[in-house]
């Protein structure tokens, strides 16, 4: 795998790179409907977090935009190939399966510092303008995971360019960010509590709750996945911080 990573050429690696973005959003987002549309309702087990109706043409422009968003990681993916063909960054020979795991389990942490501290960046005045197309989608839907501006999915998107520079990772681990991250996001934005019970928010599977909390409430819990950087920064949200917003909508004639 490593010696084919670096024997294809950057038009090649734009085009694998655009198939895989695009299968993992698509892929996910068809299988998280299916889990919280159908499976899950079916087992009567979880429930949903936002019974607000989507916006006018919500899910065409998620989709529609996402595909902007596929497209700039596909072709950014030019960047950490060129690192490597440079020698800026090396590949791991041969890692052991520990080797591997345990890059994994740095990426994950790591992927959750970066994202805190660009969705903070985000939020602030200088560049919330570029953010505010992300939260159009006051309730969310798998469809948002990659619903960015192109500032925003950039800035997102370079999540791999310092870790590589600082360490020799495997190519599964380098490849596991993007899986795991669709993964997480598609949970954040499934507006479906897998977890109802509310004395376990600290479970990961909690980050829909989170998430959602953030986009009806547009400020607090700028996390991915895991609370630990807004418990850190004391910009937690409460579990019932969106509760009049819902009460709202629901004494609407």
């Amino acid at each position: 795998m490593r010696d084919t990573l670096l024997g294809l050429s950057w038009h090649q690696i734009m085009l694998w790179a655009c198939i895989f973005f695009g299968s993992l959003y698509w892929g996910m987002g068809a299988l998280n409907q299916l889990i919280t549309h159908h499976l899950m309702p079916a087992l009567g087990h979880g429930r949903t977090l936002d019974p607000r109706p989507l916006g006018p043409g919500q899910q065409a422009r998620e989709q529609t935009q996402s595909a902007l968003s596929v497209l700039l990681f596909g072709v950014g993916s030019v960047v950490p190939w060129s690192f490597l063909q440079w020698g800026w960054a090396r590949l791991a020979v041969n890692p052991s399966g520990w080797q591997i795991a345990l890059e994994v389990a740095v990426l994950v942490v790591w992927n959750e510092v970066h994202f805190y501290a660009n969705h903070w960046l985000l939020h602030t005045r200088w560049l919330r303008r570029f953010h505010l197309l992300h939260h159009r989608s006051v309730v969310v839907t798998p469809w948002s995971t990659y619903c960015f501006h192109p500032v925003e999915a950039l800035m997102l998107g370079n999540v791999l360019l310092l870790p590589m520079l600082l360490h020799d990772f495997s190519v599964w681990a380098l490849l596991s960010v993007p899986v795991f991250s669709i993964v997480f996001n598609n949970i954040g934005h499934s507006n479906f509590d897998f977890l109802p019970d509310a004395d376990r928010d600290r479970w990961w599977l909690n980050g829909a709750r989170r998430h959602h909390l953030h986009h009806a409430c547009y400020h607090g819990n700028f996390g991915f996945m895991f609370p630990f950087m807004d418990r850190l920064f004391g910009t937690a949200l409460p579990p019932d911080a969106a509760q009049a917003q819902i009460a709202r909508h629901g004494r609407k004639p």
